[in-house]
Order: structure tokens, then C-alpha cells, then sequence
């Protein structure tokens, strides 16, 4: 029997990170295509414009499709016949193999991953460890799945125990209804149902590797109780009107895949996790014939799109020119190009900013009249200014936003997904306003980005404060100095009423 090598693994998983990195699976392409397609609310159709421009663009330049590169997650399913030549535990081989996937020089990903979850929360600096499952099954072969989650969608998972009688399809909509936009829809739900609470959540983690089939079970009609419910929660969600990054929408998910185990009589567990617009994931076999390889994806299967006639249309904003006329001038759901001078701030570098206001010190930059992008961007490579630079979860920031606002007299934000309430009081407050990036276009934002120099908290690696110069940044005016939001009244207008079988 054929030996399956140590280095053999390490190699496949590195390489299956990077392929993961900037290729989609080719039935999300065609899945989020197709939604593009049938989108008619503008501001919707122009955003997953964008994810698919970006996809392309990526699969050309192998860059990352997303600056959040996320963590790894893998699957291995060792069949018990296996022969192998490990000597190390499969963690230590697969960190391995995360090690060496995330610090390839022509591609270096953003290390996300922080060894202590508590105090310090120091960063690996390598994206280990990975998150590992290892299930034994009969066989001869080790099938692996790797997939990069990235925090944004992971921080919607939920979980509850329903009541043997529950609806399921109630408490997924339900939840999927406060959930936001942070999960950077149209995504993919991931649902599994029984077992008990970590069952349930590895059966709705696994169901998110499966394969995009909904036109075809919309098409042929479902055949049992699962594909029923399927069909009823696609529905349903798609009916909350909450679209394309949260803006308002036909499409909110392009699938809802289920997984299911038996459950103890009393109990009916249900997890839910949604994958974002950049979902990544690939499947091996390692049968001790070699590594494994990976084909890249057909580019005929990306539709043909102009992203200049949207911007044809769009209102340019010199940022080093905020004046107070200017940001009362702006609306929500308006398309506008940024030039001029940004500067970037996460979490961690508002912490600090609001530890040297409460010493009294001042700060290392002026954001007096100023613009802050919630960004930790990927490491550039050759010419590049920068990396792919995305936009994250702009609601992390919430608590920080009045103290920031009222503090250093900043006055646009620009980040991701919707702002909570304490954030809209502090905006209308201030007479500031917020803006959107696209989620999932991390590479085409960082084409506007014409120089990049970190100024302040170098310590923090990717979310040091960089100084930025964009050229043309295309995003969307989500709050007005008003305090009104388009992630309020975007899904209001786009609500209606599901029509189930």
C-alpha cells in the first residue's frame, strides 16, 4: 500500500490556502452571477458588481479576494486503513501547513489568528494554530477540507435548543433578521439540526463546503422534508428585503444548505452560520500518490460587467476638503469616489486612541476634519501600494464612535455593514456621516489606494494606523449627518411578503 507522507499534507494544505486565497469555487461565481443578474434594486446590483469584478481580478493577479483572509478551518477524514509516515500530531502538521500557506512571499495573507483570546490577545504572526476536526472513517485515503472563515461572518454564528415541536425555519429567519449586514451578504446559511450544541454547529459548519444547488432544486422541486425547508427559509430570507450588503435587496442568500443528525428526544439543537460573499473553501484526496493539485476555475464562467457606467454617475469628494456643507450635502444610499487623504483605525487602534484621551496626551495624528477607514489590510507585494484592503465590521467601533467624534473633530467614517444605535446618536450628534465599502471587493479598493505609510501603533501589526492616499474610492453614503441610515430604510423598501408553496 502507498505511504501518504508527511510533506505531502503540509504542501497541500499551503497550496489549498493559497488557491482558496484568490480563487472562488466556480459554483459561487455562477450562483452570485446569477444574482446579479435578477438584482433590481441599483444600489444591490452595483455591490455584487463589485465582488464579482473583484473575483476576476483576483483570480488573474492571485491576490486575495478579501483582506480578511481568515482563519483556517480543516476537516480531515482519516480513513482508517491509511498508511502514513507522521511522526507529529495532525494539529502540528496542519499548523504546518497553515504556517507555510499564509507566509508564501509572492502572496503573503493578513494574520488574523491571536494566541491569547483573553489580556493581550497577541497576534501568531503565521495565522496558527488552525482550526482543526479530524473524523475516522473507513478507507484507505485522508479527504481533507479546507476553508478560510473569516470574522465577519463568523461572529454571526448562533446557536439555540429549540423545543421538540419548534419551527426551525421560524428561528432561522428570525435570526437571520438581526443579524445585520456584518456577514457581508449574498452568502451562503449554513444550518445544521440535531445531535447536541457542538454537534449542531459542526454539522452547519460542514454544510457550508457543499455544493451551490439551489437553481437546481428550485427547478426539479424538493423531494423530502429537508429540501423542503430549504426552499422555505431561501424564501423567506429573501423576502426580509435586506440585500447585497445590507443596502436592499431581491437576494440576501444564494443558498441554504442543512445538515442533520439525530437528537435526543427532548431536544431539537440548531446551529446557524453564514458564509460571506467571500467564501473559500476546497477539497482534497491524498491517496499517497503526491500532493495534492488544484485546476483554476474557468474565467468564461464571470459575467461581463462594466463597473465604469456606475461610477459615470458617481459624486467625486475630496477628502482634504470635509467641510461642513459638503457632508450635510450627502444621502444615504448616494454613490460617491473618495480622493485625497484617509487614514485607517480598527478596534485595537481605538483603544488606544481613547487611552491617550483619558491620559490627556495627544495623539499621533491629526483626525481634526479628517476621514477614518476601519481597515487592517493585507501586506503588499511588488509595486503595489498596499494590499487588498477591505472594509470590516464597522459596529465593533460603536462604543469608541462619540468620544472619537467629539475628541479629535473627525468627520466620515468608512468601514462596513450598518452602525447601531449608540453610533447613530454620536453621528447626528457631531453632524458627521459613515460610509460603505464593498465587503469582498478587497482587491478593488486597494486599486484606488495610490500610497500607503504606516504612522502610528506599528506594534499592532495590521491594525496599526497607515496614512493613505486614494485616488476615485468607490463606496456609499450609509448614514447622513442626520443620523438616518440606509441599512434602515434600504431593507424597509425592499421588504415583501414570501411566496411559499
Amino acid at each position: 500500500m502507498t505511504l501518504i507522507r508527511e510533506d505531502d499534507l503540509i504542501a497541500s494544505i499551503a497550496e489549498a490556502l493559497q488557491y482558496i486565497s484568490f480563487f472562488h469555487p466556480p459554483d459561487f461565481i455562477r450562483a452570485m452571477s446569477a444574482a446579479w443578474e435578477r438584482e433590481e434594486n441599483p444600489g444591490a446590483k452595483q455591490a455584487m458588481a463589485q465582488i464579482l469584478v473583484n473575483s476576476r481580478m483576483c483570480a488573474i493577479g492571485r491576490r486575495p479576494i478579501c483582506q480578511d483572509t481568515g482563519a483556517a478551518n480543516i476537516h480531515i477524514k482519516y480513513g482508517v486503513e491509511a498508511k502514513t509516515d507522521f511522526k507529529r500530531s495532525l494539529q502540528d502538521i496542519c499548523d504546518e501547513g497553515t504556517r507555510q500557506g499564509y507566509l508564501r512571499d509572492s502572496n503573503p495573507l493578513r494574520a488574523s489568528v491571536v494566541v491569547d483570546p483573553f489580556g493581550k490577545r497577541k497576534n501568531s504572526g503565521d495565522n496558527t494554530p488552525c482550526m482543526l476536526t479530524v473524523e475516522m472513517v473507513a478507507g484507505d485515503t485522508i479527504e481533507v477540507e479546507v476553508a478560510a472563515k473569516g470574522g465577519g461572518s463568523e461572529n454571526k454564528s448562533k446557536f439555540t435548543t429549540l423545543n421538540p415541536s419548534g419551527s426551525v425555519a421560524d428561528w432561522v429567519v428570525q435570526t437571520v433578521e438581526t443579524l445585520g449586514a456584518g456577514w457581508c451578504p449574498p452568502g451562503i446559511l449554513g444550518i445544521g439540526v440535531g445531535g447536541n450544541a457542538d454537534k449542531a454547529m459542526a454539522l452547519a459548519k460542514a454544510a457550508l463546503s457543499e455544493p451551490i444547488d439551489l437553481h437546481e432544486l428550485q427547478r426539479r422541486g424538493p423531494s423530502n422534508t429537508q429540501e423542503e425547508l430549504r426552499l422555505e427559509i431561501t424564501e423567506r430570507v429573501n423576502a426580509l428585503g435586506i440585500g447585497a450588503q445590507g443596502l436592499g435587496g431581491v437576494t440576501t442568500v444564494l443558498d441554504v444548505k442543512i445538515k442533520s443528525f439525530p437528537t435526543h428526544a427532548a431536544s431539537l439543537p440548531v446551529g446557524l452560520i453564514p458564509n460571506c460573499a467571500a467564501t473559500r473553501h476546497v477539497h482534497f484526496t491524498l491517496d499517497g500518490s503526491g500532493p495534492a493539485q488544484f485546476t483554476p476555475p474557468d474565467l468564461t464562467d464571470y459575467p461581463e460587467i462594466l463597473l465604469d457606467q456606475a461610477s459615470a454617475h458617481a459624486r467625486k469628494i475630496d477628502l482634504n476638503n470635509l467641510s461642513d456643507e459638503v457632508l450635510a450635502s450627502l444621502e444615504p444610499g448616494q454613490t460617491l469616489l473618495l480622493s485625497g487623504t484617509l487614514y485607517t483605525g480598527r478596534d485595537a487602534a481605538h483603544k488606544r486612541m481613547i487611552d491617550m484621551l483619558d491620559k490627556g496626551e495627544q495623539l499621533p495624528v491629526d483626525l481634526k476634519g479628517r476621514a477614518i477607514y476601519y481597515v487592517g489590510p493585507v501586506d503588499a507585494v511588488g509595486d503595489e501600494a498596499i494590499g487588498p484592503a477591505g472594509p470590516t465590521t464597522s459596529t465593533r467601533m460603536d462604543k469608541f464612535t462619540d468620544r472619537i467624534l467629539s475628541d479629535t473633530g473627525l468627520k466620515l467614517m468608512i468601514g462596513k455593514a450598518e452602525r447601531g444605535p449608540v453610533a447613530l446618536e454620536a453621528i447626528a450628534k457631531h453632524k458627521a456621516a459613515y460610509l460603505i465599502a464593498v465587503g469582498g471587493a478587497a482587491y478593488l479598493v486597494s486599486k484606488a489606494i495610490k500610497q500607503a505609510e504606516p504612522v502610528a501603533f506599528q506594534d499592532l501589526g495590521m491594525e496599526a494606523i497607515y496614512k493613505l492616499e486614494v485616488e476615485d474610492m468607490p463606496v456609499t453614503v450609509a448614514v447622513d449627518t442626520n443620523g438616518t441610515s440606509i441599512h434602515n430604510i434600504g431593507p424597509a423598501a425592499w421588504k415583501r411578503v414570501p411566496v411559499l408553496a
